[in-house]
């Protein structure tokens, strides 16, 4: 391929990293990487070492007391979030038949948001707590919904859409209090800025946000929490995820979860000041471009997603216009791609169907080249004044 191409939808996927590949050759260069590593034999052992290794770095990069046996190694974040989510809210029906309700937030992905269904032909209720006009769904959205008929509350640790930081310590003290579990899908955050899960009974993570190998991911559910498995076979991975596991993808996770955990006092202040600029840029007066969620990224914010509304010119011709000069972007959740509906996200939010239809997300982290983002923004304002 001649051509040269700017990739900005790094909350979609993010560039492998060198230190991903370097970890799964190396660990792929040894002579049990052939094993399976519930074998009794030495190689076997060798590799099932290797793999425990990788847990215990997980464990330690997600803190907040998650002990290495509560970590299961899993194929995807989805699959992470489906099973933390059907599994908590059984096993929380198990311990206590009269829980039989779960709070989902409107603003959730939709590999938590589309179980709805799933749990309701499980015998549950299912109620959503809508957010605030900024994205965020705090405890005065989710307090009214609690109960001692409550099973699970799930809120995300921050948007894969907008960036918004959700306030999760909060909400899950409130949902810990009436006595429900909480889950947390931290797939977007983790990496990216600090983890407050103290108080939360399961997480998800996937390590392709943050340049990790594809179909690389975690689910951790602390020790105590009453849990159904969903899968079935072998004990692999506490019985949460039976299977022969990936040890090679599992020691490449680790080796970037501890790379961008790491990293986080540097690199977050310094892409946030990256986000800014690009704000500032599209945001400008006259240009027609809208944030959707305010143009400040601090705190609440990740630092590295850029979401924002075009008037009058819908996502697919923009996203297609920017390809075209060679600029890769998205309207949102790459797992919605092809939907001719508004996303969720932002109708929940109250942004109006004609301005959501016209949603572009730009998403990087610390590898970016600044003078890239000022060309995207230089061709993004072309596009938008040919189109409007």
């Amino acid at each position: 391929m001649d051509r040269r191409f700017v990739y900005l939808d790094y909350a979609a996927s993010a560039p492998l990293r060198p230190e991903a590949v370097a970890a799964r050759s190396a660990y792929e260069a040894e002579p049990w990487a052939c094993a399976n590593p519930s074998s009794l034999h030495t190689l076997g052992r060798e590799a099932q070492a290797a793999l425990e290794g990788a847990r215990r770095t997980v464990a330690a990069c997600l803190g907040c007391g998650f002990r290495p046996m509560d970590v299961s190694f899993c194929g995807g974040g989805t699959e992470a979030n489906n099973l933390g989510v059907v599994g908590l809210a059984e096993g929380a029906r198990e311990r206590d038949p009269g829980r039989r309700r779960v709070v989902l937030s409107a603003v959730e992905h939709d590999s938590v948001i589309d179980l709805a269904s799933p749990l309701k032909a499980r015998g549950f209720s299912v109620d959503v707590a809508s957010p605030d006009p900024s994205g965020a769904v705090g405890p005065d959205r989710v307090a009214p919904l609690l109960g001692d008929d409550v099973a699970l509350v799930c809120l995300m640790a921050a948007n894969n859409e907008t960036g918004v930081v959700q306030p999760v310590p909060a909400v899950a003290e409130a949902a810990k209090a009436s006595g429900a579990l909480v889950f947390v899908d931290a797939i977007q955050a983790f990496g990216r800025i600090p983890l407050g899960l103290s108080p939360v009974d399961g997480v998800s993570i996937a390590g392709h946000k943050i340049g990790a190998p594809q179909g690389t991911a975690a689910l951790a559910v602390r020790g105590g929490a009453p849990y159904r498995n969903q899968e079935f076979g072998g004990g692999q991975e506490g019985g949460r995820r039976p299977g022969t596991p990936d040890v090679a993808g599992a020691v490449a996770l680790a080796a970037v979860s501890e790379l961008c955990v790491g990293a986080i006092p540097e690199v977050r202040p310094a892409v946030a000041a990256l986000a800014r600029g690009v704000y500032g840029r599209l945001c400008a007066p006259g240009t027609g471009i809208r944030p959707t969620a305010g143009a400040e990224v601090g705190d609440d914010r990740l630092p590295g997603i850029v979401s924002v509304v075009v008037e009058g010119v819908e996502s697919e011709t923009l996203i297609l216009a920017l390809d075209a000069a060679g600029f890769e972007v998205s309207a949102g959740s790459a797992c919605s791609s092809g939907s001719l509906d508004p996303s969720h996200v932002l109708t929940a939010m109250g942004i109006p169907r004609d301005l959501a239809l016209g949603s572009l997300r730009v998403s990087f982290d610390e590898r970016v080249d600044p003078a890239d983002l000022d060309a995207f923004c230089d061709e993004l304002l072309a596009v938008v004044a040919r189109w409007r």
